[in-house]
């Protein structure tokens, strides 16, 4: 008996755990994964804001009320640069930021019930008000953060730790797309959107990756990266009611089955 093609579905994580991550949990769900990383980090160091040939790694401020981590690989940042939140509550959006935080010996005071920079906004607005508020993340962060804590009242600064680029090697996806090939996208940002599209468009394959994804079945961990593809023409299937990378791998992979096995 002929044995039934698996879907093959792409996935755009770091090239790192996460990718390996994605990898296993697409395979014990029978489906064939194009690991194609479209975001790399790049630490910020102290140079990038004076210019002084000071190449240390940058911290979050240590003056602050409250200090807000976005993701693990800013608090894994702050770790081995040895920060010290001090008095300040520290909050975390996301369990994987919080157990990043755990797992560095930091205390977490506040995870929002949504993991959103929208969720946090809500969970803060009636404590913050007066109050200095450090948001630390990558230099893709959504202004959703920082305009909705100005808004409560809080006196905002963000810094920088680390720069999110698309590897120059990434594209494998947008090509399979392009030719038809492709069952099934996860995006995990807004950003790995825009990279797919960049890659795309380097390959000269823009437009048929496009018309091939609105083949397949697109996934996307929230509304900020639905309307990020939507935006670009992407017709999105799947938007899983919890923001994490297992839900909408699940709920993407069940959604393209039916098709794949028609």
């Amino acid at each position: 008996m002929r044995e039934e093609p698996r879907l093959r579905v792409a996935a755009f994580r770091p090239d790192d755990e996460r990718l390996d991550d994605a990898v296993e949990l697409l395979e014990s769900l029978g489906a064939d994964p194009i690991p194609d990383p479209m975001l790399a980090v790049e630490p910020a160091t102290a140079d990038d804001a004076d210019g002084d040939g000071d190449d240390r790694p940058v911290t979050p401020r240590t003056d602050a009320d409250y200090v807000v981590l976005t993701s693990k690989t800013g608090v894994e940042l702050a770790a081995e640069a040895g920060w010290d939140p001090g008095e300040a509550t520290v909050c975390a959006i996301g369990q994987s930021t919080a157990e990043a935080l755990h797992e560095a010996g930091y205390a977490v005071d506040i995870i929002p019930a949504e993991y959103s920079s929208t969720g946090l906004v809500e969970t803060l607005s009636g404590a913050v008000a007066g109050t200095r508020v450090e948001v630390a993340r990558s230099d893709h962060g959504s202004a959703v953060l920082t305009d909705g804590l100005e808004a409560a009242g809080a006196y905002v600064h963000e810094t920088v730790l680390y720069r999110l680029i698309r590897p120059p090697e990434s594209g494998e996806s947008a090509e399979l797309a392009a030719d038809g090939d492709l069952d099934a996208a996860l995006f995990t940002s807004s950003l790995t959107v825009e990279h797919f599209l960049d890659a795309a468009a380097d390959r000269g394959v823009r437009d048929a990756a496009i018309d091939g994804l609105n083949e397949a079945t697109v996934g996307a961990i929230g509304e900020p990266t639905r309307e990020t593809a939507e935006d670009a023409g992407i017709s999105v299937d799947i938007v899983p009611d919890q923001a994490d990378f297992e839900a909408l791998a699940c709920e993407a992979v069940e959604a393209a089955a039916p098709t794949h096995h028609e």
